[in-house]
């Protein structure tokens, strides 16, 4: 299977559902940037229940701007809030605290594009996973990709509507199971038994 994807923040389970399955991983780095989408956020298990954390992006002059030259906002301190709510949020998990030190210091630097911070997660995400996804990039844009599975619509989470095998979250007795949040509620959660996981689920 031969896929086309966008790279995203700390991407959602079925993004890595897609892309572990694949033979051939494609990102597409042509298109244009979309507010309100995986792109620049990711969802988590809070104690109050599904927690949103966005990247602040700065606004670009022209109307229609290439994902990858978005520019991060780094004036308001996100970096230390995100990794806050992830401590609130996972600080009792079983691998927290084994995974804690390799993610640290993503958050303690600061990027300027959105796209290279992105693809910096993919392999921190993946060499915590002991895994290793190779990727080619597009060059141009398809609005539509004959060659591939064409998973680009995963950005947006509300086009994607898999329904996920449970396994145990944190709050479970609170809040019961959320659906499809970022890999590291897996990786937290089932540390590198999350692969296993991973190549079981259907997409």
């Amino acid at each position: 299977m031969k896929i086309l994807i966008h790279p995203t923040y700390f991407p959602s389970i079925s993004h890595y559902i897609a892309m572990i399955q694949a033979d051939s991983v494609t990102f597409e780095m042509e298109d244009n940037f979309q507010k309100q989408t995986n792109r620049n956020r990711m969802y988590i298990y809070s104690p109050n229940g599904v927690q949103l954390l966005n990247i602040p992006v700065k606004h670009a002059v022209e109307k229609h701007q290439k994902y990858k030259d978005v520019r991060i906002e780094n004036d308001f301190g996100w970096q230390k809030n995100h990794f806050k709510s992830l401590e609130a949020a996972y600080r009792t998990s079983p691998f927290f605290e084994y995974f804690e030190d390799d993610f640290r210091p993503l958050f303690e630097k600061k990027h300027e594009f959105l796209m290279d911070l992105n693809l910096e997660v993919f392999e921190l995400v993946n060499n915590s996973l002991g895994i290793n996804i190779k990727t080619k990039k597009t060059i141009e844009f398809f609005h539509e990709a004959t060659n591939y599975n064409d998973f680009r619509h995963l950005v947006n989470g509300k086009k994607d509507t898999i329904k996920l095998v449970e396994y145990t979250q944190v709050f479970n007795e609170k809040h019961g199971f959320l659906n499809n949040l970022s890999i590291l509620d897996l990786l937290f959660n089932e540390g590198r038994y999350a692969v296993d996981y991973l190549k079981k689920q259907k997409i």
